[in-house]
C-alpha cells in the first residue's frame, strides 16, 4: 500500500474494531481480507425490528452490514460507498430503506472511525438512535410507526460493549 497515513489509519481501525468486538456480546466483526483489512462485515445479535409481507413489526435478533473504506475515505465519505445494509432484508426502521441496500447513519465525516460507524449502527438497529421526520427518512411507513410506538422504544436499551463475566473455582454453597 503506497498511502502510509491510509495504512496506519486502516491498521489502527482494524485493532480498535476487534477491540470492540472481542468486549462485546452483541458484535461480531469480520475483517474480509487485506493487510490492513478495508471491508468488514459487521453482525449485531441485538433486538432491533422487522416487518413481514401481511405488515406485521416484530423483533428480531441478528443484523449484517458490510462497511468497506474506499482508497480516498480520508479525505471525502460517502455514506453509500461505505455502507452496505446485509440483512435481514425485512428490517424496519427509518434509516434503513426497505427497497435496498441504504442505511443512513446520519452525516458520514472522511475518517470516521470504524468504532464510531460500529456504535452508531447499533443505536439505529436497537432504536436508541432514531428520528421519526419523514422529509429525512429513507423508510417513512417506519417513522409513522414510530411516532406511533414510542413505548416500544428503544426495541433493545443494551449498551454495545459490555463485559461478560467468567467464572471459574469451586461452589461455596450447596442448597
Amino acid at each position: 500500500m503506497a498511502d502510509k497515513v491510509l495504512e496506519a489509519f486502516l491498521r489502527r481501525q482494524y485493532e480498535e474494531g476487534v477491540r470492540l468486538a472481542e468486549s462485546s456480546d452483541l458484535l461480531g466483526l469480520l475483517a474480509l481480507g487485506g493487510d490492513p483489512p478495508r471491508d468488514y462485515i459487521a453482525q449485531f445479535r441485538c433486538k432491533g425490528l422487522v416487518r413481514d409481507s401481511a405488515g406485521k413489526v416484530d423483533e428480531a435478533d441478528c443484523f449484517e452490514v458490510l462497511i468497506q473504506f474506499p482508497p480516498d475515505y480520508l479525505r471525502r465519505a460517502e455514506p453509500a460507498e461505505v455502507l452496505t445494509w446485509l440483512g435481514p432484508r425485512e428490517v424496519f426502521h427509518p434509516n434503513i430503506s426497505n427497497r435496498g441496500p441504504v442505511v443512513c447513519i446520519g452525516r458520514l465525516a472522511p475518517g470516521t472511525s470504524l468504532a464510531d460507524i460500529l456504535y452508531q449502527l447499533y443505536e439505529i438497529i436497537s432504536y436508541q438512535k432514531v428520528t421519526p421526520r419523514e422529509d429525512d427518512a429513507l423508510n417513512k411507513e417506519a417513522c409513522v410507526w414510530v411516532r406511533n410506538n414510542p413505548d416500544r422504544l428503544p426495541v433493545d436499551s443494551r449498551p454495545l460493549k459490555r463485559r461478560t463475566l467468567k467464572i471459574t473455582g469451586e461452589v461455596l454453597c450447596t442448597a
